[in-house]
């Protein structure tokens, strides 16, 4: 037995127009198809990561150090301070930011008002 209110969620939009795009040969902005190789210090980073066992889940808010380097640069290019230990969570895409972000706002019944901010 599910929740009524999950009875509106639908396969995601993104698979939608990845379909369409296929369907049209269009270029699908919708999901990243790169059309090219990933750089060298990329894959060869991959790799090490492999080589030195980095093979556990983040905790679920994000690593420490990459919430450290988006607070770094939402500072540098946005002027935006944010604490990485209380501020800054990283998530697996925008749906999953965008449905936490609401879902919290929504039952924080002290909240009279939010501003969502998301740093890409």
């Amino acid at each position: 037995m599910t929740s009524k209110r999950c009875d509106y969620f639908g396969e995601s939009v993104i698979r939608d127009m990845t379909r369409l795009a296929l369907r049209h040969d269009a270029v699908n902005l919708a999901q990243g198809f790169p059309d090219f190789p990933a750089p060298e210090e990329l894959k060869k980073a991959a790799c090490d990561a492999v080589m030195a066992d980095h093979n556990q889940y983040a905790i679920t808010w994000g690593a420490r150090e990459l919430r450290g380097e988006i607070s770094r640069k939402a500072a540098r290019f946005n002027g935006i301070q944010a604490d990485p230990e209380q501020e800054v969570t990283v998530t697996c895409g925008t749906t999953e930011a965008m449905m936490a972000s609401m879902l919290a706002a929504a039952f924080n019944q002290r909240t009279k008002g939010s501003v969502l901010t998301f740093v890409t």
